[in-house]
């Protein structure tokens, strides 16, 4: 299951607005874009975001280090 939640951190745990969504031992990432940051997405790009989640739950993603790799090689240079 992809969801996408608002919460805040208190006292020293991330408390999401509904956590009946999530069931007990659920893997999640966190975005935050700092403490007085906040942002937003528009329908198109929630969309967005919850059909790429979903490729990769599918397995349909590239590992951070092969793309840095294969972007690297089209610029001509080796991954350290």
């Amino acid at each position: 299951m992809v969801a996408i939640q608002t919460g805040r951190v208190v006292g020293g745990v991330i408390v999401v607005d509904n956590p009946d969504d999530f069931a007990e031992g659920s893997l999640v990432t966190v975005l935050s874009g700092g403490p007085n940051e906040t942002f937003a997405l528009s329908a198109e790009d929630e969309r967005e975001l919850l059909d790429r989640a979903e490729e990769c739950e599918r397995g349909e993603a590239v590992d951070g280090k092969e793309l840095m790799a294969d972007l690297l090689a089209r610029v001509g240079r080796s991954a350290p």
